[in-house]
């Protein structure tokens, strides 16, 4: 071929040989796979679960630490607690050891005292739990006060609250919110005389009659609340009945200094 000054113009030509293509690099998988000291820009994958179950529930703890003790039906659950639950989905075994590691660490209102839309309902928290996941819980609360001119409906012990399935429940909480045998609740109170009062007995004594696994009751309650009131008097004979240890929760400031152990 000549060019426009009349000389040859050899076209060049670059020929590649297998041996001088460079081989694919292989992906980081297997690398990782083949390699048993890997350089310093490659990182193993973490094997979590060599890690002692000590150390796996810490991380648990550190994952779920901004979520309440005590769990309710609440509008802010799906903000408070939706963010955490993605972890339940990486795998079965991280599912079944977070979850067990979640309701042994947290206390599980039996009735709703939410003012909202949820204190009236037929299914709270715990009826909307799978079975696997009640048999985990280890502490539950029942509040009394909320209602207390007239209970919702919902506030009562059958099968379909799921309390047969809370087999590992070793303490029940109950906190009580108001004394109704108080003079100063006269004019709020139903026609029948200490018809909370009874309400309140008869609750108790079925949830310690569904959940046998029960050993401690604690109680608790605003300063309002008298020990030597009828509602205590009611709930501590209950509980004695039942033939449970009694212990105090921190906010009333009973203590056993006080001779409060057994009423």
């Amino acid at each position: 071929m000549k060019g426009s000054t009349g000389r040859k113009v050899r076209k060049s030509k670059t020929i590649l040989s297998s041996s001088s293509i460079p081989p694919p690099s292989p992906s980081p998988v297997a690398r990782l796979s083949n390699i048993e000291d890997p350089p310093g820009d490659i990182v193993r994958p973490f094997k979590f679960f060599e890690l002692p179950s000590e150390l796996r529930n810490k991380i648990y703890e550190i994952h779920f630490n901004s979520i309440p003790t005590i769990l309710d039906l609440d509008p802010d659950n799906y903000k408070v607690i939706g963010g955490k639950l993605p972890l339940l989905l990486v795998s079965k075994q991280i599912h079944e050891e977070a979850v067990h590691y979640f309701y042994a660490t947290h206390i599980v209102r039996l009735f709703p005292t939410h003012p909202g839309r949820f204190f009236k309902t037929k299914k709270p928290l715990l009826a909307r739990l799978p079975s696997r996941h009640r048999a985990s819980i280890t502490s539950i609360q029942l509040r009394l006060g909320p209602g207390f001119t007239n209970p919702p409906r919902g506030w009562v012990v059958n099968d379909a609250l799921g309390l047969q399935d809370t087999v590992s429940v070793r303490l029940l909480a109950v906190f009580v919110e108001v004394d109704t045998s108080d003079p100063i609740f006269k004019g709020f109170r139903r026609d029948e005389d200490g018809f909370y009062e009874k309400f309140s007995r008869d609750l108790l004594n079925q949830v310690l009659i569904s959940v046998p696994s029960i050993l401690e009751v604690q109680f608790d309650a605003y300063p309002s609340v008298r020990r030597e009131g009828d509602m205590m008097r009611g709930l501590l004979a209950v509980t004695n009945k039942h033939k449970k240890l009694i212990s105090w929760g921190p906010e009333r400031g009973w203590n056993e200094q006080q001779g409060l152990n057994r009423a």
